[in-house]
């Protein structure tokens, strides 16, 4: 494949250069968009694309060092795929107590040392042990030569763990560990033609504050050459690490469509919020939407909440009650 290639040939739109992909990270350059799109783009990226974490542990036995806590920290940083994520419900809004196989996946840990060694428990002794929605969602992630995964916890002869961990759909901005993400490098004018940084500097700023390998991308500026007061930045540089959930197209697929969803939403509210919804529920359309239509294979520009709600429920409510304007609750 070819990756100095650009995946939009019109000059108008949006335009995409892949300069390196695995199946771990992918480097692209982001061109003809402005700096409040790309940035949000990353935001939604780190915080808001949904993907598989443990969120319960129900401790049966454990003697080893560490305490329960410690470990249920442990197991919840543990990478989960979240291939086909969108099969999964959201434990608030399914009918179950507290959880189902519609809404989670369950694992069992059942480890016990009985010989004289050091026995070390791995994430591939998490296994699988009761329905789930697809046979992805939900098995830990294990990438490294030896199949073992990350290190969970080591036990001495006569210790032993017994373990039902729960793992349930969720996003970064509710907790960490639902990042699809390890990290997303994000740059711009990497000569600093528009004075967005203003360098500390003893003698020379050229010398103690070498350009990054971005700067080959964009000419040097000239010496002496004039400010230019209206200029604004339209070329980004992006890297986005996955932690191995998620493929990194399938990440930032995932953040358009999110992206998409959060403007839709806007657009309703501002066109007089009028609860049009269609046959799935969903309510807001972009401009020019046809219902019915779909962009790549999803039903795109539309808000999966419907009207002026949250994704608490009602509008005007919050998880614990109604709001303290308008209405009362407290």
């Amino acid at each position: 494949m070819d990756y100095g290639m650009p995946m939009d040939t019109e000059d108008l739109g949006p335009q995409v250069t892949i300069r390196g992909a695995n199946p771990s990270d992918v480097d692209f350059v982001l061109r003809n968009v402005d700096l409040a799109f790309a940035n949000s783009l990353r935001r939604v990226v780190l915080a808001e694309i949904p993907t598989m974490a443990i969120d319960l542990v129900e401790v049966e036995s454990n003697t080893s060092v560490l305490a329960d806590e410690f470990l249920a920290h442990r197991l919840g940083l543990i990478p989960l795929s979240a291939r086909n994520v969108e099969e999964v419900a959201y434990t608030r809004d399914c009918d179950c107590e507290q959880y189902c196989e519609r809404c989670s996946v369950t694992l069992t840990l059942r480890a016990r040392c009985t010989g004289d060694g050091v026995m070390s428990v791995y994430a591939r002794d998490l296994v699988v042990s009761e329905e789930r929605a697809n046979e992805f969602v939900g098995t830990p992630v294990i990438v490294d030569p030896e199949g073992k995964g990350p290190i969970i916890c080591k036990l001495r002869k006569g210790q032993e763990l017994k373990m039902k961990c729960v793992a349930k759909k969720g996003i970064a901005k509710e907790h960490a560990k639902w990042a699809p993400t390890a990290a997303v490098g994000f740059e711009y004018d990497p000569h600093n033609r528009l004075r967005h940084l203003d360098y500390w500097f003893e003698n020379n700023p050229k010398d103690e504050w070498p350009v990054g390998p971005n700067a080959e991308w964009e000419p040097e500026p000239a010496e002496g050459e004039p400010f230019d007061y209206h200029a604004e930045p339209d070329t980004f540089y992006m890297n986005v690490e996955t932690v191995g959930g998620l493929e990194p197209d399938a990440i930032m697929q995932q953040g358009i469509k999110v992206l998409q969803q959060k403007l839709a939403s806007v657009i309703q509210e501002l066109s007089g919020g009028d609860d049009q919804r269609d046959m799935n529920g969903y309510g807001g359309a972009s401009p020019g939407y046809t219902p019915g239509t779909s962009y790549g294979g999803n039903e795109g520009y539309t808000t999966p909440y419907g009207g002026n709600a949250s994704a608490w429920g009602g509008g005007g409510t919050t998880p614990y009650g109604a709001t303290p304007y308008g209405q009362s609750g407290y």
